[in-house]
């Protein structure tokens, strides 16, 4: 399907991730101008390679505060035209809540929710100053269900979904859109490295008793990113198979 994003300039964080490839494919297929960020410079590197010196390359590493303001700076003031954003980058560092570290709860909490409020703060003025703009946030099932061992990215997850109304509700009034992705299991390399009975686990708790597709994720994302949308914000859209119906 056609969404008319043809020349539109997109910035998408974690690009170099299984969904992150997917939505930079999709995008770059739309005919769109991206902006790809990783968290290492070898990451940057290889998508430089792969995507070509058409586009923008940003070095952006969520759990250095003061390199991450820095870069964001540099992007916004290089990118003033940017129209859609889609936050897509993300970290796990799971562990039973009574073991886990203090280390392991920052950690994800400074890349998964933190580097929201520094990312946007940096693109939003110029969004606003436009007049127009989409925000999109990939978020999680487990922000609404939980999950055992995963408190800390639970919280981060839920909290970008509060986070996200909040704001949404703050610009609506200036021609801008911010809404959440929440994918259950999609395969990516990440469920490519789980044992069978973690399979099985996973199967046991969907009803279509199948993984997503990173591609169901970034259909989603163009739809949203697109005027055929134009009347949706400060909503979350689930993508699980089944697994939580809410």
């Amino acid at each position: 399907m056609n969404y008319n994003l043809e020349n539109k300039k997109v910035l998408i964080t974690g690009s170099s991730g299984g969904i992150g490839k997917s939505l930079c494919e999709k995008y770059l297929n739309a005919n769109c101008n991206l902006l790809f960020t990783a968290t290492s410079k070898e990451k940057i590197i290889n998508l430089k390679n792969l995507y070509g010196n058409d586009h923008g390359y940003y070095h952006l590493d969520f759990s250095q505060t003061n390199h991450l303001k820095e870069n964001l700076n540099l992007l916004s003031s290089e990118n003033k035209d940017i129209n859609i954003l889609i936050n897509n980058a993300g970290t796990t560092s799971d562990n039973l809540f009574l073991r886990m570290k203090e280390e392991q709860w920052k950690s994800v909490i400074d890349i998964n929710l933190n580097s929201n409020y520094y990312i946007l703060k940096s693109i939003l003025p110029n969004m606003i100053k436009n007049r127009t703009g989409v925000i999109i946030g990939i978020t999680s099932v487990v922000a609404l269900s939980g999950n055992p061992g995963q408190a800390n990215y639970a919280a981060s997850k839920s909290a970008m979904i509060s986070m996200y109304k909040s704001i949404a509700l703050e610009v609506a009034q200036r021609n801008i859109r911010i809404n959440l992705i929440a994918p259950g299991f999609i395969q990516t390399p990440m469920t490519e490295k789980l044992n069978n009975d973690q399979i099985k686990g996973m199967m046991d708790k969907i009803p279509m008793k199948k993984l997503g597709e990173p591609d169901d994720v970034s259909n989603l994302a163009l739809f949203l990113s697109s005027n055929q949308s134009s009347y949706i914000t400060g909503q979350t859209f689930h993508i699980n198979g089944g697994m939580l119906m809410v």
